[in-house]
């Protein structure tokens, strides 16, 4: 009997890791498609002379923004995944519902290279910035109610306090992109900054499961 039990137990486990490979899976490819179409959007100088470099300068810096956006959320994606045990039908929603918001970031990233300094788009992206980063939290809270809030990582996302700074930093970036454009990149950088080290709450959880 204890066997059989143990046997059930062990099958439930590996459903519930299979399923997070594939969400992992699919995430990983989806924001790969997502960089490579920023990479297709550079364009080189329109001459080979020194003013022609400096004109590409601010939307290179904006790619290099975007790239940075993406790429921590895939860091911190896999960190989070490793770190959880269950899946539920709420955790595969919330991961969508992240992957849309990302999506939009090739998108806005050529309207900024266009009109950086502009008003509109600026605050449009730090609104995609506050809302994926509200998404992301949404992931968090979906894995802890499915992994328990004694899991390992509950007790790994803790309070949460940079994901809640992240989200101000990003209001104030909105706000203040009606003023100047450049300070409102400022924040967005901040925010990037203070994500580009994954998560260590996390990461030694992860290694551990592994």
């Amino acid at each position: 009997m204890t066997d059989g039990v143990e046997a059930e137990s062990a099958a439930e486990e590996h459903g519930h890791a299979s399923e997070l490979t594939r969400i992992e899976a699919f995430s990983d490819g989806v924001m790969a498609v997502l960089i490579t179409i920023l990479a297709f959007e550079l364009r080189p100088p329109t001459a080979p002379t020194w003013d022609a470099l400096v004109a590409q300068l601010p939307g290179l810096l904006v790619y290099v923004l975007s790239f940075a956006f993406i790429g921590i959320y895939w860091n911190n994606h896999h960190h989070l995944l490793r770190t959880a045990r269950h899946v539920s039908g709420a955790v595969m929603w919330a991961n969508l519902h992240l992957l849309f918001w990302l999506s939009l970031i090739p998108v806005l990233t050529l309207w900024l290279r266009a009109a950086y300094s502009s008003p509109l788009p600026a605050a449009t992206y730090g609104v995609v910035g506050l809302i994926t980063g509200a998404a992301y939290r949404i992931l968090v809270v979906a894995l802890i109610q499915a992994n328990g809030r004694d899991s390992a990582l509950a007790r790994g996302v803790g309070s949460d306090v940079k994901g809640i700074a992240s989200l101000v930093i990003y209001a104030l970036g909105v706000a203040a992109a009606f003023v100047t454009p450049y300070i409102a990149y400022a924040f967005y950088a901040a925010v990037a900054m203070m994500w580009f080290i994954p998560d260590r709450r996390l990461a030694p959880t992860a290694a551990h499961r592994h």
